[in-house]
């Protein structure tokens, strides 16, 4: 179910949803937290999805702070959806048009779900000082993807420098999958320490310089990042040692070969993640990563980026935290 409310206010938005309620419309019961989607006005939809397939494993209260122009006569447009157009969630979405166009707590104030947690997600980049906004002040978490800024790099330094425990971002978590293969080929009995660490990835991607500093705190080895061009993500993880190298490879996006000294390559599934599982993911927890916190404050150290090497064809970028 559809509603729409034109031109109306978050109080009015508050009676009609209790209305719905009692209505027998919307199960209220259940709901663990209450996600907050920062976003523009025509870019929602990818998140809503995204959203409420996340919401069949955390019930929550989606509300959707869709910006209208600031140009335009103030007025707010709210849509509830509810039942299966909300997944297990109920979704609030909220269009703010001339003063009302830009995030607000107070817009959001009177639909929060009492005594629940409160995530923010920035699904399309992040702002300046995500701690610091309207919104991110009341959240316990805060969810934000530079991967879909204008300047990713520029985004992920934004982070850097203004982290905040809570702070997390969608690159960081995209990485999960290939965190978890690394650690367990380095869980293998091998005495020979790692001495260097080749990490090949599109430089216009945030999730290489953050597996590179991962990397290079777990294992305190020199890290290079070998660029590969924009667009391509992580194409593979080298792991050099006196016994040999390890290396980790995914030419395309869904399998990776792993070979190993004095043993046969094996393919490994390693898709790339999509948005719902990665949101689905960070709802999971509502305490700080302190991991990521750790790994996105130390970018920049020399020992992380000391060199990238341009392969044939690649694009001439900078690499992040690197003089030209």
């Amino acid at each position: 179910m559809i509603v729409d409310l034109p031109s109306t206010t978050t109080s009015k938005v508050s009676k009609r949803i209790q209305s719905l309620r009692e209505q027998g419309g919307v199960i209220a019961l259940g709901r663990v937290l209450t996600l907050v989607v920062i976003t523009k006005s025509g870019l929602e939809e990818e998140a809503i999805e995204a959203a409420n397939e996340a919401s069949r494993e955390h019930p929550c209260r989606i509300i959707v702070l869709a910006a209208g122009s600031a140009q335009d006569p103030t007025r707010l447009d709210a849509q509830i959806r509810v039942g299966g157009d909300a997944g297990a969630s109920e979704v609030i979405v909220l269009r703010g048009y001339g003063e009302l166009a830009g995030e607000s707590e107070s817009l959001v104030a009177a639909l929060l779900l009492p005594d629940a947690p409160i995530v923010a997600w920035w699904p399309h980049g992040a702002p300046d000082n995500a701690s610091e906004t309207s919104i991110g002040r009341i959240a316990h978490r805060r969810i934000t993807d530079s991967a879909n800024g204008t300047d990713p790099q520029r985004a992920l330094e934004n982070i850097r420098d203004t982290y905040k425990a809570g702070d997390t971002d969608l690159a960081w978590t995209r990485l999960t999958n290939w965190r978890i293969q690394l650690a367990a080929v380095l869980d293998q009995p091998d005495s020979s320490p790692v001495t260097s660490v080749a990490v090949e990835g599109a430089t216009d991607s945030p999730s290489t310089f953050l597996l590179a500093a991962w990397l290079q705190r777990a294992l305190n080895a020199h890290v290079t990042i070998v660029a590969h061009p924009a667009g391509t993500g992580i194409r593979g993880v080298r792991l050099s040692r006196a016994s040999g190298d390890i290396r980790l490879i995914r030419p395309g996006s869904a399998v990776a070969e792993l070979t190993q000294p004095g043993q046969p390559p094996q393919r490994i599934s390693l898709p790339r993640r999509s948005l719902q599982d990665c949101l689905v993911e960070e709802l999971r927890r509502l305490d700080p990563d302190e991991v990521f916190g750790e790994t996105v404050r130390s970018l920049g150290s020399p020992k992380v980026h000391q060199e990238t090497v341009y392969e044939p064809g690649s694009l001439e970028l900078a690499a992040f935290g690197v003089p030209a």
